[in-house]
């Protein structure tokens, strides 16, 4: 019996040491040669390393489990709790099916485990019902499953009834506060995360590492300066400094907008990891200070994926379209592979840039690095091709999107509006509503859009009342904009101006205005122009474009003298126009031009051939 023992208590260091599945198995012949196979302490020691220990074996601890006869609560309670440690929620609760079928009765150990399960797979009749067995078993009583209960009914976005439980809990410990705290920061809840920590406060529960945690996330969310310094002090003196807590600081000042205390931390910091090199650069992006960001990269020695997606992110943020790319082929040359992030944020900076060549051969790399096509790179992608002018590459991309969100349909909708594809918007917008997904106000965007492109004002009208009547989005600008545009195409400039004049804030309406101007020059409506410039103040105002379109305005008159009058009041002003913008991608390089521009090393190639195609067109024309 010693001898026993004395092997029971040997296989626990050997178990710990093991570094591979054939030390397991030599493991576990010892185990069994020993006749050890038939005691509860060494099985359940084997069985708990093989479905825990990392890494896991899970599938010989199946096999293990499976020829215990009778089974022990204690197995069932180790293989739920490696299927919810992998996200296998579904065989936890099969588990726990069978746990009762065996007819034993599971403890406080079980219960925390199934109602993870449970929110994880959020299904609600059957959280009701666990509830229910609690409640019968007398487990209610305790503190580790009411918190289970909590943080389970605010994973399937009941924070109500969670709540409920929360409240009626006799006594409440930091555990039940922090599931709390945790599950109102997880609802975007973060002003209730915030006054649950006060509340703590006052019942004199004393804050953990997990409490602070969440609470500075609320903080950084509501941009509460000063209660984020509060709980600086109470890290600094009752706590003392963590890399967990520092990194979680530093977000917190940033999302404040104390970029230079982030910064102190940061330097003052112990053993960095890659998120606090994360933190500190996306903290200075979010303030606009590219410079410093990139200075902060560049210092960094080992930069991995998320720290070079987080430099990628910053410079497309701010419409730096050729640093991101120039940092992405940098990113390629060093041999660092980018994850599904890197990727949809290079493609879309290919699609603001019109660099179809670089775009396509990402969609190689995410078919050949079996990157999954899911609704988020989808979109990306099919937003890419949509904005190069490859419509139907983009609609290929849309029909292998599994499971499309409404994400993914809005962003086709608005691919085939801005490529003319008038009447297939309208239908993946009547389909999009008839799969119930709801459209959002970006989806009204791009049908008024298309409405707008094909003249249908009818149609138009009617979606614009939908959007209010049946969805209850109130309009803005954008949704206005594509309304007075579609009247003014159509040439129903006196409907198009009552429309602009009904809408509540009149500070949002230059631009409106302006399309109503541009409409008036199309039609040759000069009085309605005149009347529209009495608006802006034609001296005061320093819009070129206003001034520009009245100047055609008055052209399209032959009021020459008018003309004269504008361009006086632009010149006096200092006002000019703005030169347009075009960039053309050739060999995977993006070419960036303005009118007039000059900088360019091949300028003379470039305008010469420019020059010929023109004189070949007016021949064509004569």
């Amino acid at each position: 019996m010693a001898a026993a023992r004395m092997s029971e208590k040997s296989c626990i260091p050997l178990l710990q040491n093991c570094k591979s599945l054939k030390e397991l198995k030599q493991i576990h012949c010892r185990i069994f040669r020993t006749g050890l196979h038939q005691s509860e302490i060494a099985v359940s020691r084997l069985i708990s390393f093989c479905a825990i220990s990392k890494p896991q074996n899970l599938r010989y601890a199946e096999l293990l489990a499976s020829i215990i006869d009778p089974p022990w609560l204690f197995i069932f309670n180790v293989m739920i709790r490696a299927y919810v440690k992998v996200g296998s929620f579904g065989k936890a609760l099969k588990m726990y099916a069978k746990l009762l079928g065996e007819g034993l009765v599971p403890d406080n150990f079980t219960y925390p485990l199934v109602l993870k399960a449970i929110g994880g797979l959020l299904a609600v009749e059957d959280g009701k019902k666990c509830h229910a067995t609690i409640m019968k078993t007398g487990f209610l009583l305790d503190p580790f499953v009411r918190s289970a209960l909590v943080g389970m009914y605010a994973e399937m976005g009941r924070l109500n009834s969670g709540l409920q439980v929360f409240d009626e809990m006799p006594e409440r410990d930091v555990v039940s506060w922090n599931v709390l705290i945790c599950s109102y920061v997880k609802a975007g809840r973060p002003t209730d995360a915030r006054d649950a920590f006060e509340r703590m406060g006052k019942e004199r529960i004393r804050p953990d590492e997990a409490t602070l945690l969440s609470t500075l996330s609320a903080c950084g969310s509501l941009g509460d300066l000063d209660l984020g310094k509060r709980i600086h002090s109470y890290i600094y003196w009752n706590i003392g400094s963590s890399v967990v807590l520092d990194n979680a600081l530093m977000d917190m000042y940033c999302k404040c907008g104390n970029i230079l205390s982030a910064r102190i931390i940061f330097d003052r910091m112990n053993g960095k990891n890659m998120i606090s090199w994360t933190t500190m650069i996306a903290g200075y992006v979010g303030h606009g200070r590219l410079h410093d960001a990139r200075q902060l990269f560049d210092e960094c020695l080992e930069r991995d994926v998320i720290l070079w997606t987080a430099m990628i992110n910053g410079y497309t943020k701010f419409s730096r379209f050729n640093e991101a790319l120039d940092l992405f082929r940098r990113m390629q040359v060093l041999r660092i592979k980018p994850d599904k992030f890197t990727v949809v944020t290079v493609l879309t900076v290919c699609a603001h840039l019109g660099a179809l060549e670089q775009g396509e051969w990402l969609h190689k790399y995410i078919e050949e690095n079996r990157i999954k096509i899911d609704a988020f790179v989808g979109t990306a992608l099919l937003d890419m091709y949509a904005k190069c002018g490859c419509i139907e590459k983009s609609l290929d991309v849309f029909w292998k999107i599994k499971q499309k969100d409404a994400a993914a349909w809005t962003a086709m909708i608005c691919g085939l509006a801005m490529n003319g594809r008038t009447h297939k918007a309208l239908q993946f917008f009547e389909d999009m509503r008839r799969v119930a997904l709801k459209p959002d106000d970006i989806a009204f965007i791009g049908i008024l859009s298309a409405c707008s492109h094909g003249g249908l004002v009818e149609e138009g009208q009617r979606y614009f009342n939908l959007m209010k009547n049946e969805y209850g989005f109130q309009p803005q600008v954008e949704h206005y904009g594509c309304m007075v545009d579609l009247l003014g195409r159509a040439g129903l400039l006196a409907k198009a101006e009552q429309l602009i004049e009904q809408i509540p804030d009149a500070s949002d309406c230059l631009p409106l205005w302006g399309s109503l101007l541009s409409a008036c020059r199309i039609h040759g409506h000069v009085e309605m122009g005149e009347r529209i410039m009495k608006r802006f103040n034609l001296s005061a105002s320093s819009n070129p474009g206003i001034h520009t379109l009245l100047s055609n305005i008055y052209a399209a008159a032959n009021r020459w003298e008018d003309v004269n009058k504008v361009r006086r009041i632009m010149k006096d002003t200092s006002i000019g126009k703005i030169p347009g913008c075009s960039s053309v991608e050739v060999s995977g390089t993006v070419h960036v031009f303005l009118a007039g521009d000059t900088l360019h090393p091949q300028t003379e190639e470039i305008y010469s051939v420019a020059d010929n195609i023109g004189s070949l067109l007016l021949l064509e024309s004569i």
